[in-house]
């Protein structure tokens, strides 16, 4: 894939995930809107292709549902985010930003899920009171994740008997 259809790809796959084409502007319009914005942003120019991707790299790595709902709700809002500061007047970047914004608000437990992995990874260990609310609530998670496992294998185990390979 191009650096030139990054854009677009993106859009594509979150739009299809959540199956907005319906509703959405057709994706020729939109292909048509993209091009424009790249054309602007100069973005077939061959330093874009420089360190790779910034976002299809990191959808490879995200394989369920729910997990994909957290990373397309941190791209959406990027996206968002670049779209802030630019001038809205031209059709196709108000086409696409509405687009945007459509798609945002059916990925807001997306963007919790990920304020809550934020907020783990700023927790202080070090500090005595959250380790004692830690170590209270130790046996809690660890049954959790021995659901979890063991659900993980009767689920592997009856595909397997279902499998006649």
């Amino acid at each position: 894939m191009t650096c030139q259809t990054y854009s677009l790809f993106i859009l594509s796959v979150i739009m299809i995930y959540f199956g907005r084409f319906g509703n959405s502007l057709n994706l020729t319009q939109l292909q048509k809107d993209i091009d424009q914005l790249k054309a602007e942003y100069k973005a077939n120019h061959s330093d874009v292709a420089d360190g790779g991707s910034i976002f299809t790299g990191k959808l490879i790595n995200w394989t369920e549902r729910n997990e994909k709902r957290i990373i397309l709700s941190q791209i959406v809002s990027k996206y968002l985010e670049m779209f802030k500061n630019t001038d809205v007047s031209k059709a196709y970047i108000r086409n696409i930003s509405e687009e945007l914004h459509t798609l945002n608000e059916s990925l807001h437990d997306g963007s919790k899920k990920m304020e809550d992995l934020m907020d783990l990874t700023k927790l202080q260990m070090s500090d005595f009171k959250i380790r004692r609310k830690a170590a209270n609530e130790l046996f809690s998670i660890l049954q959790k994740l021995r659901e979890t496992s063991s659900s993980l294998k009767r689920k592997r185990s009856q595909s397997q008997r279902r499998c006649k390979c």
